[in-house]
């Protein structure tokens, strides 16, 4: 009666053992040449600073709004793809469902043109 997922569940313990042996066997195969500068966080090729130099220690909010932009965007296109896909299929109702759902993301999208998020300087 399992006997079509057998080869289902072989491929997930043949991901797990591979995950498994990669795991384990990559400090003894790795190199071992440690150094001050490997071990240091990376900003951008400068030196790293406690503290935004911006502001004295305050984010910009145009870090906020290019986050709002990619997480707007992000939402509208979970949520226009599968409309796109079964339009026929809602009729009217899906209409005016996406309809209102395009107006909110445009007050949205307004808010974020008002507040200067799409002025790239």
């Amino acid at each position: 009666m399992l006997d079509p997922y057998l080869p289902l569940v072989l491929l997930f313990a043949l991901a797990g053992a591979f995950a498994l042996f990669s795991v384990t066997a990559a400090p003894y195969v790795g190199p071992r040449r440690y150094n001050r500068a490997k071990l240091d966080s990376y900003e951008c090729g400068i030196e790293p600073s406690p503290q935004p130099v911006v502001g004295a220690g305050r984010m910009p909010i145009a870090y906020y709004l290019t986050a709002m932009l990619f997480i707007l965007f992000d939402i509208e296109m979970v949520f226009l793809y599968p409309f796109a896909v079964s339009a026929d299929l809602l009729g009217l109702f899906g209409l005016v469902e996406i309809v209102l759902f395009i107006v909110a993301v445009g007050f949205a999208y307004v808010y974020v043109w008002r507040r200067g998020g799409l002025d790239w300087n």
